[in-house]
């Protein structure tokens, strides 16, 4: 039985103008992803692959193109059914991890279960659950503040399964990690294969590895397929 497309984008282009001066950031990027793929994202800086994943996410939108997510057309949508459809389908984890600063480690995770509308024991057990996920359990009344880069890296791990979603996007998920740490996080991230559909940009080796298929991105184009 054929897999369902989870992700399916035909021509995606993004502009942006800086400055008077309009930078193309995607140039007709085409790209599948079945439901259940573990897929990698490599290339330099400046490539396209966090636009790439901003728009699967449905953070930005393209100039032109298409973008269907879980059968969604997300060009078509406005931000409040675009914010509902993050929170309930899309894990997300930043590059520059995006926590709020105002909350603890714990609050952090908790904050997008509340938005979903679950019930406080709920929240409370699953907060409690992925703090020890990634290690962090000593760490739950701290502040961004008061965590180091790796710790408010992994915080913004377990923030992005907070709502189980369908499907994880990651920008360098063990960039700021140390080996141990970024080991622990790529064994995470082996456990969700099969289980969840996985778009990570990366440059680390492990977790390239544990692609299904990995795409290599150069000046806004997807420039081979492996």
């Amino acid at each position: 039985m054929a897999k369902e497309k989870a992700v399916a984008a035909s021509s995606l282009r993004k502009e942006y103008s800086i400055g008077g001066t309009v930078v193309e950031a995607l140039k007709g990027v085409d790209l599948t992803v079945l439901t259940g793929e573990f897929i990698v994202v490599r290339g330099p800086s400046g490539a396209g692959k966090t636009t790439l994943l901003n728009i699967i996410g449905g953070l930005d939108k393209p100039s032109s193109g298409e973008i269907l997510v879980l059968g969604h057309d997300l060009v078509k949508y406005d931000e409040y059914f675009l914010a509902t459809f993050r929170c309930t389908n899309i894990g997300y984890i930043f590059q520059s991890y995006n926590l709020i600063s105002t909350l603890t480690a714990k609050e952090n995770l908790a904050f997008p279960m509340h938005l979903a509308g679950w019930d406080e024991e709920k929240i409370e057990q699953k907060s409690d659950d992925l703090l020890k996920l990634v290690g962090l359990t000593g760490r739950a009344d701290h502040f961004p503040s008061q965590l180091s880069g790796g710790e408010q890296q992994r915080a913004a791990f377990a923030r992005a399964l907070a709502n189980d979603p369908l499907i994880l996007l990651a920008d360098e998920p063990t960039g700021n990690l140390d080996l141990d740490t970024g080991l622990k996080v790529i064994d995470i991230l082996k456990g969700l294969k099969r289980k969840k559909t996985v778009v990570v940009v990366t440059h680390d080796e492990r977790v390239q590895r544990l692609a299904d298929r990995t795409l290599v991105m150069s000046d806004g184009k997807v420039v081979s397929k492996e």
